[in-house]
């Protein structure tokens, strides 16, 4: 545990000062046998959604909470993982003031988000075997930095990083680090979340976008302490869920072992891929993955991009990432869709 970590002097003045929005659905509390509602100026005639959504997620909150075994105060829900992020900076940064660090190759919203909110990012590059640099991390940091970003699995390198790193940054650093477990499902590692009571400065979030495959539906989770919850929650829109996305996360949850299904045939179909893509004469390198997806070195990644485009085929040059010069990220698909990119590449070595 982090021995000097005081969450109270993290949070930024005004979000301590502020009284959180009442809606009209935070201030009414189910009782049986409600049936007429005259208290939030909504559209009278039902269709199923002409009511306002729980702010709080309740139930959706209680099958998470079930599924995986954290308590529902240690829990909040986002219009994507970005909505999470951006929080967490405009709880805890004060703008054109504070600092956050983060990794390069690494997931580019944390930088977009570090503008947006007018905070410096301060990028540390992973070594070349796309591990954390702890030393720099450590001369980085400044009385300012609030916020240390690790994606893990990183995006795009598909690489988890070595567990006594994080660690190690969770021990010694006094503000918060932030954990993006986007691709959790689908490693070898256990999740952070298992850890939220060792460490008061360390925030998980996941999403339903990549291993539950609902993308369309953009729901973030949030992990934490109890008392970054609160935080987070005082901050957050009323209505940021809605009803539609309630239900349909609702719906897939309850079906748990579908999702553990399609995971087990998504990592069948990476080993095959990786063993496929190492056969080509055109990949230098192919990456460990503990993803969805693959990162592979080619000669020319602009050339095999655009070749690969000319197949119908889609993939992402990540040539302009740190550490990543010809390197294309290979999502993996359905086995159709993946024999369909081994072909192409086998018939684009050729040309």
């Amino acid at each position: 545990m982090t021995t000097d970590f005081n969450l109270n002097e993290l949070v930024r003045d005004n979000v301590k000062a502020m009284k959180p929005y009442s809606s009209a659905r935070d201030e009414f509390k189910a009782i049986d046998g409600a049936q007429v509602f005259l208290d939030a100026n909504e559209n009278p005639f039902e269709n199923g959604l002409n009511r306002y959504p729980d702010p709080q997620q309740g139930q959706l909150k209680a099958a998470l909470s079930k599924l995986k075994n954290i308590a529902v105060e240690h829990i909040l829900l986002g219009n994507g993982s970005d909505e999470v992020l951006d929080l967490i900076f405009r709880a805890f940064c004060e703008p054109n003031k504070d600092n956050i660090i983060s990794v390069p190759p690494t997931y580019g919203m944390y930088g977009v988000l570090a503008n947006l909110n007018a905070i410096e990012n301060r990028e540390i590059p992973l070594d070349p075997d796309f591990e954390l640099d702890l030393d720099n991390i450590s001369r980085a940091t400044s009385t300012h930095t609030k916020l240390i970003f690790i994606c893990a699995p990183n995006n795009p390198t598909a690489n988890t990083f070595a567990p006594n790193a994080i660690e190690n940054l969770l021990k010694t650093f006094n503000g918060i680090v932030v954990i993006d477990e986007a691709y959790i499902d689908f490693s070898k590692h256990k999740s952070w979340t298992s850890r939220l009571e060792d460490f008061p400065n360390l925030i998980v979030t996941q999403t339903l976008s990549k291993a539950y495959g609902m993308a369309g539906i953009r729901l973030g989770i949030c992990y934490a302490s109890a008392e970054i919850i609160a935080i987070l929650n005082k901050i957050k829109p009323p209505y940021n869920i809605n009803e539609l996305t309630q239900q349909k996360a609702l719906e897939r949850l309850s079906h748990p072992e579908k999702v553990t299904e399609e995971i087990q045939k998504i990592l069948k179909q990476r080993t095959w891929l990786i063993s496929k893509l190492k056969q080509n004469t055109i990949i230098e390198t192919v990456y460990p993955s503990d993803a969805n997806f693959v990162l592979a070195k080619v000669d020319d990644a602009n050339k095999r991009y655009d070749q690969l485009i000319t197949q119908g085929i889609v993939v992402r040059n990540r040539s302009n990432q740190p550490g990543c010069e010809n390197c294309l990220r290979f999502t993996v698909g359905t086995q159709f869709e993946n024999i369909k990119l081994v072909k192409a590449l086998e018939d684009i070595a050729v040309i």
